[in-house]
C-alpha cells in the first residue's frame, strides 16, 4: 500500500475542491443505506472507514443513529472534526484498525479500496471489516475501477471556487502493472496568497471483481455487486452471517 497522507492544506484543497464540483454524498450514502437495510432492517449503527473529510459520513449520521469514522490521515481527520460529521474519529489503518467494538454496517466509500496494494492487504482489510460486524452485519464497498473499466490515458479537469478561493485541478491516469497511476496538479488563487501551485500521485490498484468478490468469501462474508450506482464503478455489499 503507497502510504497516501494528505498534509494539511492538501486536505483542505480536496474539501474544496469536491464541495465545488457537486460530489453528491447525499445521493450516494442513500444508495448504500438502501442496500444496508435490505440486508439488515435493523442496521443503527455504521463506521465509514477512510472516511477522509467526513463527505460520506456527516451524510450517514442523519442516516444511522450512532455513526463513527476511520482513516490513517490526521489532517483529513481534522477537517472531519471541524465539520463535526461523527462524534467519534479514529487514526487507523484499514488494513490494521482494532476497535473495541462491532458495527451493524461499515462502509468504505469513494474508491479508498484502491490504495491497498495487493490481494493480501485486501484480505487484511476484509478480515478487519468482518472481524468488527455484528451477527448479521454489512459491509458495502464502493471499489475503485476494475481493469476492463480503467480508461487508459484519462484526463479530469475542474475549476471551483468556494469561499473567495479558485482551485484549478487536473489529473492524469495510466496503467502500471496492475494499477493506475494518477498525477494530480493544483493551482489554488486567492486575494491574500496570490496563485500557488501543488501536486500528488495516487497508486491505485486496479483488482478485478472476481477478486474482491474473493475476498469477501475469505472473509466470511456473502457478496453481491450492484453494478451502475456510485458514478459508474458499482457497489460491493456482503454480510457476516
Amino acid at each position: 500500500m503507497e502510504e497516501h497522507v494528505y498534509g494539511a492544506e492538501l486536505a483542505e484543497i480536496y474539501e474544496l475542491v469536491h464541495r465545488g464540483r457537486g460530489k453528491n454524498y447525499a445521493t450516494e450514502t442513500t444508495e448504500v443505506a438502501k442496500h444496508v437495510w435490505a440486508r439488515k432492517p435493523d442496521a443503527a449503527s455504521l463506521l465509514d472507514v477512510a472516511c477522509g473529510t467526513g463527505g460520506h459520513l456527516a451524510f450517514f449520521a442523519e442516516l444511522f443513529d450512532d455513526v463513527e469514522g476511520l482513516d490513517m490521515s490526521e489532517a483529513m481527520l481534522a477537517v472531519a472534526r471541524r465539520r463535526r460529521a461523527a462524534r467519534t474519529l479514529h487514526h487507523g489503518d484499514m488494513r490494521t484498525f482494532a476497535l473495541d467494538r462491532r458495527f451493524d454496517a461499515i462502509t468504505c466509500m469513494f474508491g479508498s479500496i484502491g490504495y491497498l496494494a495487493s490481494a493480501a492487504e485486501l484480505d487484511a482489510a476484509l478480515a478487519r471489516f468482518a472481524g468488527h460486524l455484528v451477527p448479521g452485519g454489512v459491509v458495502a464497498i464502493d471499489p475503485w475501477w476494475f481493469p476492463e473499466t480503467f480508461i487508459e490515458g484519462y484526463v479530469s479537469a475542474d475549476v471551483v471556487t468556494v469561499d473567495e478561493r479558485t482551485v484549478a485541478r487536473v489529473s492524469h491516469s495510466r496503467r502500471e502493472g496492475d494499477a493506475s497511476r494518477m498525477h494530480v496538479h493544483y493551482v489554488v488563487a486567492d486575494a491574500r496568497s496570490g496563485a500557488r501551485h501543488f501536486t500528488e500521485t495516487h497508486l491505485i490498484s486496479l483488482f478485478p471483481r472476481a477478486g474482491y468478490e474473493a475476498a469477501f468469501r475469505r472473509a466470511g462474508l456473502t457478496v453481491d455487486y450492484i453494478g451502475g450506482v456510485q458514478s459508474g464503478r458499482g457497489l460491493f455489499v456482503g454480510q457476516r452471517d
